[in-house]
């Protein structure tokens, strides 16, 4: 699509990089321009997000009933 072409129908050129279309804008028959979607930033790990979340029951390293017989 030409750059004039372009100017009348940015919102459209927008919707469709959006929904993940390559759109290229040409000036003098040459690309110029390529209009995508920018990836979603992943967000750097923070230590200690998860605290309070997670708990670990009293017994938990204790041996399960149903092997009991095996132990001792």
């Amino acid at each position: 699509m030409d750059i004039a072409e372009a100017k009348d129908h940015l919102p459209e050129l927008i919707a469709e990089a959006v929904s993940g279309e390559e759109v290229v804008i040409t000036q003098n028959n040459q690309p110029v321009v390529k209009l995508v979607l920018v990836p979603q930033v992943k967000r750097r790990r923070q230590a200690g997000s998860a605290k309070g979340l997670v708990t670990i029951s009293d017994d938990f390293d204790e041996p399960l009933e149903d092997f009991r017989e095996y132990i001792t």
